[in-house]
């Protein structure tokens, strides 16, 4: 039998996209996602109520601290990028989780505003290197052409942030203080992350793909085609209507005559409906185009969109409307993770999809503001729905022009 030839890093040379799979990776990134996640992003609705009422900081205050935490992390994801594409994943979320530790200890014991806001900002920096970005960017790299089933299983952790998290958040609130809580928290969030990053990322760091069908378009003239922008845009807007949407699903609901926690029931429905999206994606992924993919399910979100605005109940349709919303969510989340492997190839994955999802990480911090701001003047947010359900088939004819000359090759 002919031996395999490899490269220094130990990645099989066959051209048929093998990667070296350390074992370790993806359980850890399970943890990790779901730490990280958990305790850096979803303890803080849990705990801001706590956190205005002992401070006074009034809550828009302590909001867009919180937001301006993201818009940091999307900043940061571009630079981030470079590093992960030369250097892999294992010192960036390294250094992701410790920042992560520190930042949420300033924030526990910020003895006033501005030290509170600096600790969120810091925690943006620690967003970027531990989030979605670099642990999509390890999978994409290591498992290569059978990354979607890795990614899949990642977002499906992801996933439960909330549902481990929230609940522990809020038990641990009733015992203890806004503060010490945060402090137990980043404890966790040490012990779990910080060695596992270090610990399960040692593998070498394969060399960028170079076989048949990679792109090795260097990254800053595929970032300045009509394709790639046009996908930016399309992404950025379909990500402002989702992100309005979710924020927005409560107090629609609750226009409609529906009580505050059958309304909070619907958005946690909504959320396992986005689990089982993600879990539908690899077989949609199969028998479709990119292209086709990208505007049919962008499309899918807004048309979940206006039947919310146009269809006054009863409860339990809106509720399903909700779920379906959740399931076209889950896809797209997939979708924007697999973007640029499938148009470009994984040669420049990290900096192309930290250029990609910047505008769209940008709008997800602004779209609760956004969102609320313009619900007032359209009179109400079953108007704003159709707004954003506009964006959404706005979106969705950007998508059709995002067809690479890849894929018009794969498709001849």
């Amino acid at each position: 039998m002919t031996d395999v030839p490899t490269t220094k890093a130990g990645v099989a040379a066959t051209g048929t996209g093998v990667r070296s799979r350390p074992r370790a990776v993806l359980p850890a990134l399970c943890a990790t996602q779901i730490t990280s996640w958990g305790v850096v992003y979803y303890a803080f609705p849990v705990l801001n109520s706590r956190i205005t009422a002992d401070t006074g900081w009034s809550p828009t205050t302590t909001t867009a601290a919180f937001s301006g935490a993201l818009l940091v992390s999307a900043l940061a994801g571009i630079p981030i990028g470079r590093i992960l594409d030369r250097r892999g994943p294992r010192a960036v979320m390294t250094t992701g989780s410790v920042l992560a530790v520190l930042s949420l200890l300033t924030i526990a014991h910020a003895p006033n505003l501005a030290t509170f806001v600096a600790g969120w900002l810091l925690a943006g920096t620690a967003m970027a290197a531990t989030f979605y970005h670099p642990a999509f960017a390890a999978l994409t790299r290591w498992w290569g052409d059978d990354r979607v089933r890795a990614l899949t299983v990642v977002t499906l952790a992801g996933g439960l942030a909330s549902t481990v998290f929230a609940p522990l958040t809020a038990a641990l609130a009733e015992h203890f203080s806004w503060r010490t809580t945060y402090t137990v928290l980043a404890v966790v969030l040490g012990v779990i992350t910080i060695p596992a990053h270090a610990l399960a990322l040692r593998s070498p760091w394969p060399s960028a793909p170079t076989a048949a069908g990679q792109s090795l378009t260097p990254a800053p003239p595929v970032a300045r085609s009509r394709p790639f922008l046009l996908l930016a845009a399309a992404l950025t807007l379909s990500g402002f209507a989702m992100y309005a949407v979710v924020m927005g699903l409560v107090p629609l609901l609750t226009e409609r005559g529906a009580t505050t926690t059958e309304a909070a029931w619907a958005l946690g429905l909504g959320g396992a409906g986005q689990t089982l999206g993600r879990t539908l994606y690899a077989t949609v992924a199969r028998h479709t185009s990119v292209t086709a993919r990208t505007a049919a399910l962008v499309a899918a979100g807004g048309a979940t969109t206006a039947a919310l605005a146009l269809i006054p109940g009863p409860l339990p349709l809106l509720v399903l409307l909700a779920v379906i919303a959740g399931t076209v969510r889950g896809n797209l989340t997939l979708l924007q993770a697999t973007a640029v492997t499938d148009r470009w190839g994984t040669t420049h994955y990290g900096r192309l999809s930290g250029l990609l999802s910047a505008p769209a990480s940008i709008t997800a911090a602004l779209a609760p503001f956004a969102g609320a701001a313009l619900a007032g003047p359209l009179g109400g947010y079953p108007a704003l729905f159709l707004l954003l359900a506009a964006f959404s088939l706005a979106a969705a004819l950007l998508a059709l022009g995002t067809k690479t000359p890849r894929e018009l090759v794969q498709s001849s």
